[in-house]
């Protein structure tokens, strides 16, 4: 079920007091679970993507639901802001350039393949975002990478390099794909 619009706005406003309170040395706000709605409440998975200027700064989240999604929310932006070890944490002079997105996902289900040449005909671009999986390498790309990597097979290739494989592991068999759905909503949507 879609999140009302004040769903929607409260963990946004979530998000960015939380990077802004912990960027001020404060104590991160408190969430009321009892006050918030069944949906807030409810074990979610989500990921926070934060942009300055269009482009990435930022982007946590989980995969399965583990906790409260307002609480997975909350963690996913200190972690975007703080932890991506792609970029150095995010400084007070940021926050006011920093644009948040947020990402509720449904959760994850196996796709059935025969060969890449059917995991290719079932990927859903712009709908699907998928995870791979082999041994200990594991990666998710959203489904607004999408937008970037439009082509299957680079966006299958680049996949693979996120988890560690080389770019045409997806054409070996046994590699695991699951695939899933977002909800993505984002600061300064009416």
């Amino acid at each position: 079920m879609p999140l009302s619009p004040e769903d929607r706005r409260y963990l946004l406003t979530l998000a960015r007091q939380t990077i802004a309170r912990t960027l001020e040395g404060r104590s991160l706000p408190t969430v009321n679970l009892v006050a918030l709605s069944g949906e807030l409440r409810s074990p979610g998975a989500s990921f926070v993507t934060l942009t300055i200027g269009g482009g990435l700064r930022g982007c946590i989240g989980s995969i399965e639901p583990r906790q409260p999604l307002a609480l997975d929310v909350q963690e996913n932006a200190l972690g975007a802001a703080f932890r991506d070890p792609r970029f150095p944490p995010l400084s007070r002079e940021e926050l006011d350039q920093v644009h948040i997105e947020v990402s509720v996902l449904t959760p994850p289900q196996p796709l059935d393949y025969t060969d890449p040449d059917d995991l290719l005909a079932e990927l859903r671009p712009h709908v699907d975002g998928v995870i791979i999986e082999r041994g200990w390498h594991r990666a998710t790309f959203l489904p607004q990478v999408w937008e970037k990597l439009p082509d299957p097979h680079e966006f299958l290739a680049h996949l693979c390099l996120k988890a560690g494989l080389p770019s045409d592991d997806y054409r070996r068999p046994g590699l695991q794909v699951q695939t899933y759905q977002v909800e993505k909503f984002e600061e300064g949507e009416a």
